[in-house]
């Protein structure tokens, strides 16, 4: 048996990836820090170009290695087609090269699990945001200008000054000037 080497992967910065895998010996451990959904998962990335025959992946749970089924079904299949054994340890899954129907089947039932509880939470999120939105709750980033603010940077687009001008008055980028203007203008 080869290396054990570990996939980790948190969705933001703040999140505290000590948890994954903690008390498994890994000789290799490549850590993400970006959300599943993302394709941009540079580490994962270098994880399986790292990976050879004989090694063994150890990752917390399915969600943390794939953003759906079709992807989970694919990295797995690839890697043990490969010769490289999967293991995922909260569902107590092991995949290898002679896998049977069985291990597939399991494989694609807690992957569609896993993908059916994601579909929840951003029901969830949304029904929650529906809500908050409905009892004029501020969502998102606090305004970056306030209403003097405004009425000052539109004053000045109108008078002829270079957009870029005004923004670099403001400290605002360019795209947050116009998407400004364009508030004003709906609101008009």
């Amino acid at each position: 048996m080869g290396p054990n080497i570990g996939y980790i992967r948190v969705s933001t910065i703040d999140q505290n990836s000590d948890r994954q895998l903690d008390g498994i010996h890994l000789d290799q451990r490549f850590e993400d820090k970006v959300s599943g959904s993302s394709t941009k998962r540079p580490k994962l990335k270098e994880c399986l170009n790292f990976l050879r025959s004989g090694d063994t992946l150890h990752v917390h749970s399915m969600d943390r290695l794939a953003r759906n089924l079709k992807d989970l079904q694919g990295i797995v299949e690839d890697l043990t087609a490969k010769g490289i054994t999967v293991k995922f340890h909260k569902e107590n899954l092991e995949f290898t090269n002679d896998s049977n129907a069985m291990s597939k089947l399991m494989l694609q039932i807690m992957g569609a699990v896993a993908e059916f509880e994601r579909s929840l939470i951003r029901e969830r999120q949304a029904e929650g945001i529906q809500k908050a939105k409905q009892k004029g709750k501020h969502l998102g980033r606090k305004a970056v200008l306030n209403d003097t603010q405004v009425q000052e940077l539109c004053r000045m687009v109108t008078d002829g000054m270079q957009k870029k001008d005004v923004a670099d008055h403001f400290g605002i980028s360019r795209q947050t000037l116009y998407r400004i203007l364009k508030d004003q203008q709906n609101k008009g």
